[in-house]
């Protein structure tokens, strides 16, 4: 994550390491020369427009804080929210009868699955299902090749909640 920080921001990372005296990491990041940027208003969720469908979104990351987050969004978008905390759990959400619109994942998931391998079986089993990988690496490591599937798409964290909306929106209304 940190050297996707790094690459994604113009930066650098130096990472040294001694068995036995620990590991140093030096993060260098370009510095701004010009006058401060006001960050853009946005509206708040409250006001973005509601979905009446009973679209679901599966959440499969193994970090409870950002599975909760996006869980969060996606109720406040009117969407139901499934979640799981790894790709086998995933698997066994999408192998039932239950409604998925869009799969979010992250693409470095723990215990043997990671989220391009959950998103191939998610594909497998529902053909036209959207995916969403959340990553913390920048966008050329998340995508090897560069390479997306039509109906899929990269959020680097970290990202902004109003965008993070946007994208499962966007994504779910391209069904």
């Amino acid at each position: 994550m940190i050297y996707g920080f790094a690459k994604q921001s113009g930066g650098q990372v130096q990472i040294k390491s001694r068995l036995g005296e620990g590991t140093t990491v030096r993060l260098y990041l370009p510095r701004h020369l010009g006058d401060a940027v006001e960050p853009e208003v946005r509206a708040s969720l409250v006001e973005e427009p509601r979905v009446a469908q009973g679209e679901a979104v599966l959440i499969v990351d193994d970090e409870p804080t950002v599975r909760m987050l996006v869980a969060d969004v996606v109720r406040d978008l009117d969407y139901t929210a499934l979640e799981a905390a790894d790709g086998p759990g995933g698997l066994i959400l999408l192998s039932s009868d239950v409604r998925i619109d869009l799969l979010v994942t992250d693409l470095g998931l723990p215990g043997g699955m990671n989220g391009k391998q959950v998103a191939d079986a998610a594909r497998a089993l529902r053909p036209n299902i959207k995916v969403l990988f959340v990553t913390g690496y920048a966008q050329d490591a998340a995508g090897g090749s560069g390479h997306l599937e039509a109906g899929a798409e990269i959020l680097v964290k970290p990202f902004g909640i109003g965008i993070l909306a946007s994208r499962i929106k966007e994504l779910i209304g391209s069904v």
